[in-house]
């Protein structure tokens, strides 16, 4: 069994900073990519930003230059530094993961999401 536990989310100014973390434990054998997504009221889930194990990353057009992901593959971590945010950031951002698990079986895993506003 694998897990993803988020943290970091909360109420922020709109122009502050906001740092995520998400952290897998469990079952694994090894991580391929692992990336953040955000699900705003009423609207899809998105992908705000993506890194390879090998640190290639990937944003969407409307947070390049404000958003940083990173990761830590010693501890299967991966993170989201998120500055100058704007009240559309608004949503729940959930982590996910490429996972290869001890019985070498590979599948995605969601966290379970954590909820970042921007107040205007």
């Amino acid at each position: 069994q694998v897990q993803l536990v988020e943290s970091g989310g909360g109420l922020v100014q709109a122009g502050g900073s906001l740092r995520l973390s998400c952290a897998a434990s469990g079952s694994i054998f090894s991580i391929n990519a692992m990336g953040w997504y955000r699900q705003a009221p009423g609207k899809q889930r998105d992908l705000v930003a993506a890194i390879t194990s090998g640190g290639s990353t990937n944003y969407a057009d409307s947070v390049k230059g404000r958003f940083t992901i990173s990761r830590d593959n010693a501890k299967n971590t991966v993170y989201l530094q998120m500055n100058s945010l704007k009240p559309e950031d608004t949503g729940v951002y959930y982590c996910h993961a490429d996972i290869r698990r001890t019985d070498l079986s590979f599948r995605g895993s969601w966290g379970q999401g954590t909820q970042v506003t921007v107040s205007s």
